[in-house]
């Protein structure tokens, strides 16, 4: 048999699903170039507008660590996901120079 081949359809069974590979959690995410981006984003929020931060060089570990500190300095709840931190409000002014005192190159992206 191929290594390209697969079983897609079994007579027994039916439809045969491939397991997703997840990605490696503790690997770290890099960004395209190295520059942490402040994002305002409301969509599917109820208009309610939250701040995103991507390209964090950081583990999972790390980043939630990271989003324990910015909820506590802005007084806000927030999430990690996928690799991008999710702060509630809007945050970008206040997080910009605490992200830059870590060491962060920190640009503010969007409107």
């Amino acid at each position: 048999m191929k290594d390209s081949s697969r079983l897609v359809y079994s007579t027994e069974t039916g439809r045969v699903k491939q397991p997703k590979t997840s990605p490696n959690p503790t690997a770290p995410v890099p960004g395209p170039d190295s520059v942490v981006r402040l994002l305002r984003e409301s969509k599917g929020r109820g208009g309610k507008g939250v701040t995103l931060i991507t390209g964090l060089p950081l583990d999972q570990e790390s980043l939630k660590n990271l989003a324990k500190e910015l909820k506590q300095f802005c007084g806000t709840g927030g999430t990690v996901k996928d690799g991008v931190i999710e702060i509630q409000g809007e945050q970008r002014e206040k997080l910009k120079p605490f992200l830059e005192n870590k060491g962060f190159k920190v640009k503010i992206a969007g409107g």
